[in-house]
């Protein structure tokens, strides 16, 4: 387990597999009693690929409950594998899924509320967390996760390739449509007609709802139902399909940064392939091994409005709503995110980073701003690489600045639709109208579906 984001991705029916004919969906639970004792045994699911920062957390939660016996389950978290054991009463205590799951499963009934499980152990989660991190696990007023985790996005600067160009930091301002695309078209190279420097790599698949919410659009409303055919969205999807257009379009771009050796030796910034690209966090610590060889900096990425802007997207903790022992549950999920875990993680990552050549700490992400503080003020020190500490400066930077995805029991849904039209539309297969409208068709069914 590395108790960190996944990607997943799920066709609908997936999220919704309880849903439909034959009675209905259980209502949402209203109240879950928690004690703070807790003993027995604790079996918890998808806590795949441990690293140092999980062991370690792990290693803490599991001190603090000498009396609880825990068996772990490696595998992934599926959507389907989820209703599926749910429907069979055969889920465990404890499950990590991505946060845009939690509002779908609450809707169902098949989740226990946590404000129990918060007041037990003394942990106010509006303190505890990201305003925007708590805000994705709230539905129907009530907490539905232990959320961990918050990879805020900016935009990393490969210098080398901007000056060569005559393009300065200042000139990738996704707030200046002018300006960005001027500074996009300087910076960009083709060979042959393909290209072999993308200016500004927008990681359109891996980031559409920063773009989205960023140029003022909205993924769904306030009660949590689908608004992918906002107007605003609209307009947002254009202005990307513009910036792919001036960079070859988007399946040549798109092909070309396939292509890249992203998490190797001869990555795209050491190639010198991408002039400037958006990506979270955690990537820093992948280039951190080539920081003396690089020339990097950083920007936040802007909202329309000119302000640092990023998205607080994450992980979490559920108890099924029929856990054998969710008093285990609350006690180990809580002990996880403490502090005191967090610090045992750094120390775990400090140690790691020491032994390694050349080793940079970049901090952790951990969706809670004190235990962010901490690490950053005990751990995160001069690297002595001016460009790289302005890099890991802005995105401590922008951790503010995060904006919540929204709460909605067709979340999973939304999110897999808008990255459909995001597809449409760059490809030119639809216009971004209509691919956001069809994309809002496909979302509103299942958001129906799901309150049925």
């Amino acid at each position: 387990m590395r108790l960190r984001e996944k990607s997943v991705a799920v066709l609908a029916i997936a999220v919704l597999g309880l849903t439909g004919c034959g009675g209905g969906n259980p209502a949402p639970a209203q109240t879950a009693d928690f004690k703070k004792e807790a003993s027995g045994a604790l079996s918890a699911w998808a806590f795949d690929n441990a690293d140092d920062v999980g062991n370690a957390r792990m290693k803490y939660a599991a001190d603090q409950l000498p009396d609880v016996k825990i068996t772990m389950d490696q595998t992934p978290f599926d959507a389907q594998k989820f209703t599926t054991r749910a429907a069979s009463g055969d889920l465990p205590d404890v499950v990590q899924m991505d946060r845009a799951f939690v509002a779908t499963y609450a809707a169902q009934g098949l989740i226990k509320p946590l404000d129990g499980c918060f007041k037990a152990h003394g942990m106010d989660p509006g303190k505890q967390f990201y305003p925007a991190v708590t805000q994705q696990v709230t539905y129907q007023d009530k907490v539905w996760a232990v959320p961990q985790f918050y990879q805020p996005a900016a935009i990393i600067l490969n210098q080398k390739v901007l000056e060569s160009a005559g393009v300065t930091a200042t000139d990738i301002d996704t707030s200046d449509k002018t300006k960005l695309l001027d500074a996009v078209v300087k910076a960009s190279k083709t060979d042959g007609g393909n290209p072999s420097t993308l200016g500004f790599d927008p990681v359109a698949a891996g980031q559409p709802e920063l773009w989205i919410l960023g140029q003022g659009g909205r993924l769904m409303d306030d009660k949590g139902a689908p608004a992918l055919d906002d107007a605003a969205n609209t307009a947002a999807l254009t202005f990307l399909k513009q910036i792919y257009d001036a960079q070859g379009g988007y399946a040549k771009a798109k092909s070309f940064s396939d292509s890249f050796d992203t998490f190797g030796k001869q990555n795209q910034f050491v190639k010198n392939q991408v002039g400037a690209q958006v990506d979270a966090q955690w990537y820093v610590n992948v280039l951190a091994p080539y920081s003396q060889s690089l020339s990097l900096s950083a920007v936040p990425f802007k909202g329309k409005d000119g302000k640092p802007f990023t998205v607080a997207g994450g992980t979490s903790f559920v108890i099924p709503a029929n856990a054998k022992n969710p008093d285990a549950a609350c006690a180990w999920m809580t002990a996880l995110v403490t502090d005191d875990a967090w610090q045992a993680a750094g120390e775990a990552r400090a140690q790691k980073i020491a032994s390694t050549p050349g080793g940079i700490n970049t901090g952790l992400f951990t969706g809670s701003p004190s235990a962010d503080q901490l690490i950053r003020d005990k751990f995160v020190k001069p690297s002595g690489n001016a460009g790289f500490d302005e890099t890991i400066k802005t995105y401590y930077d922008v951790l503010p600045a995060g904006k919540s995805l929204g709460a909605s029991p067709a979340g999973q849904t939304i999110k897999t639709e808008l990255n459909n039209a995001v597809a449409s539309a760059l490809l030119g297969t639809k216009t971004p109208n209509q691919a956001l409208s069809d994309a809002q068709a496909a979302a509103k069914r299942a958001f129906d579906q799901a309150g049925s």
